[in-house]
């Protein structure tokens, strides 16, 4: 362990894969109790299995996260195995979406912003009134780089996570006062299982930027570990770019 925060437990959604895998083993690294939550029963097993060979402390709950009552189930076990209480909250779990908005079928827009913006809404609802009582927390969404670029093909997922970056300002302002802290990590290009469908995009976006490459999930890691922990303290209702300086030029 580099370190121990013994009674700290996180939840974050999406945790089975990519960029949530990764932040879920720098978490339980740091001492912290992590519980993932995912789809895939195989890769949330694995993910449990590999976090707790290294002597990390995590569970896995199995949800299919895609409107309220999802999330607040999901919520309530994770403050059962949490014991009680989640300090922080990541949101990272998403649906992407690339295709042509007259190709866009309603059941296509409610799926996105069911995952993308209903979710998080309202495990920020069950989870920051809870952390505004004990006088602490820490909660980070994961926005995108096409929420701040007018992006074809992308208009829906960008929408989407636009939305989110606005309810980081707003929980910001709503729970700081309380103690609680509201940041979000905005990506660029990065390789995961997750961007394989976008084959050669994600390249020719990644080109883009000054850095010239997609990230890795250690990269979009890192931020997100330091909005979660108290190496962030004075920070609230910040949207980092993690984008290789793409949305800089």
């Amino acid at each position: 362990m580099i370190s121990e925060q013994t009674g700290t437990t996180a939840l974050i959604t999406g945790g089975t894969s990519g960029i949530g895998r990764t932040t879920a083993k720098a978490l339980a690294e740091l001492g912290i109790h992590v519980i993932v939550a995912g789809r895939n029963i195989e890769r949330g097993e694995q993910t449990v299995n590999d976090i707790r060979a290294v002597g990390g402390r995590v569970d896995f709950v199995a949800s299919d996260l895609k409107d309220e009552a999802s999330a607040r189930t999901l919520a309530k076990k994770a403050i059962e195995l949490g014991g009680g209480h989640i300090d922080i909250l990541i949101n990272n779990a998403a649906i992407g979406a690339i295709g042509p908005t007259h190709e866009t079928t309603e059941s296509d827009f409610d799926n996105v912003f069911g995952v993308n913006v209903k979710v998080p809404y309202f495990l920020v609802a069950e989870l920051a009134p809870l952390m505004a009582e004990r006088g602490k927390g820490a909660i980070v969404n994961i926005t995108t780089m096409v929420a701040e670029l007018g992006t074809s093909v992308l208009g829906l997922y960008g929408s989407s996570k636009a939305a989110l970056s606005l309810l980081t300002k707003s929980w910001a302002a709503e729970y700081g006062p309380s103690g609680v802290r509201v940041n979000a990590v905005s990506p660029g290009p990065t390789r995961t299982e997750g961007t394989v469908q976008m084959g050669g995009m994600l390249d020719q976006l990644a080109a883009q930027a000054p850095a010239g490459r997609p990230a890795t999930p250690d990269e979009i890691s890192a931020a997100i570990i330091f909005l979660a922990t108290d190496s962030s303290s004075f920070i609230h209702g910040a949207i980092l770019p993690v984008d290789g300086g793409r949305t800089a030029v």
